[in-house]
């Protein structure tokens, strides 16, 4: 488990979409299907606890959402851009094959030719798996900071989902439900600048001080997703399946996490979780022994962001002041693969 001592999340800038889509409002366009299938009205945000997802104007890039947030993390920190020493883009969605989405985040910021750039790209896991990077470089001294972005696009795949359902005579209660997590993923952008504690502007945050990681990618399978045509994108997903091995997977991790003294049950005041469903939460807390009771909630109004989800939660915890100066808090996520990290958060 990799400790670091010299890491601060020094600013967070996040952006949400201005338009909502309603868990009833999906269901009313699917009316046609409910009735055929005699499916329940409500059904989607009773199984969820999604009451709505947000969603950015039509055409909206990844790489635009997540210079938006990008701009606000960086106007925070007091840096300026030409003194930002990498950028890592790690959302699910990605602007094109080649370049990178990273160089267009790179271009509209304007930050320097000599800040290293890539994406990182691991299902929802992406933006916590860019922590432990850039984490890594700045205890090695390869860097003093870095910009980490994400911005995710539901549009597409809400939309492709909701036309397929539509379309598809042949759906029966049992077939539909590998299309059920499509429709609860919404759109979203975040961004953080880490620095070496003591670098950058004048107020730190808290700091990365620990990292627990597992693969169990013998369930690969349970969820995958891509472009069918030029016009669809799809997701299927075994959810039920899905939420126990992820959850399996996460038990291992915490197990690793929890055995190091400090990080115990007991010395976690707060959690920030990739959220993906309200039984899924209940379900992981009460497997891990966790009190569900310091699990800071976005699930409700955001819906599943994918890589943004977890760095969101946690932005809006800091902003609200639910998490504050004294205290420790876990961030954990559970990506498609499947992969499960956990970092711990000192302040």
């Amino acid at each position: 488990m990799p400790f670091f001592s010299q890491v601060c999340l020094h600013s967070f800038g996040y952006e949400i979409p201005a338009r909502i889509l309603t868990s009833d409002d999906i269901e009313q366009r699917l009316a046609p299907l409910y009735r055929r299938l005699k499916l329940p009205e409500g059904r989607l945000a009773m199984m969820s606890g999604i009451s709505e997802r947000r969603l950015w104007p039509e055409g909206t890039r990844p790489s635009e959402a997540a210079v938006q947030a990008g701009r606000k993390a960086l106007t925070r920190s007091g840096i300026a851009a030409d003194h930002v020493q990498c950028l890592f883009n790690t959302s699910v969605s990605r602007d094109m094959m080649e370049p990178a989405t990273a160089a267009f985040v790179h271009h509209a910021l304007g930050l320097p030719p000599d800040c290293l750039i890539f994406d990182i790209s691991n299902a929802c896991l992406g933006f916590l798996d860019g922590m432990v990077m850039l984490a890594s470089m700045i205890e090695l001294g390869q860097v003093d900071n870095g910009l980490i972005v994400s911005g995710e696009t539901a549009e597409e795949l809400i939309e492709s989902t909701i036309t397929t359902l539509l379309q598809d005579e042949s759906l029966t209660r049992k077939s539909i439900k590998s299309a059920f997590a499509s429709l609860t993923i919404g759109s979203g952008a975040v961004a953080l600048f880490m620095c070496r504690c003591g670098e950058g502007a004048t107020l730190a945050g808290p700091r990365l001080s620990a990292a627990t990681w597992r693969a169990n990618t013998a369930h690969v399978d349970l969820c995958q997703g891509g472009r069918i045509d030029a016009a669809t994108t799809l997701m299927e997903t075994d959810s039920e399946e899905l939420m126990i091995q992820g959850i399996e997977t996460a038990e291992q991790t915490w197990r690793a996490f929890s055995a190091v003294p400090g990080w115990g049950v007991d010395d976690i005041d707060r959690f920030f979780c990739h959220q993906v469903g309200s039984a899924h939460t209940r379900l992981l807390f009460g497997t891990l022994g966790l009190d569900v009771n310091k699990n800071f909630e976005t699930l409700s109004f955001l819906g599943n962001v994918g890589s943004v989800s977890a760095p969101i939660t946690l932005a809006l915890a800091l902003e609200q002041e639910v998490f504050r100066l004294g205290q420790k808090g876990a961030l954990l996520g559970i990506g498609s693969g499947i992969n499960c990290l956990m970092l711990g958060i000192d302040w």
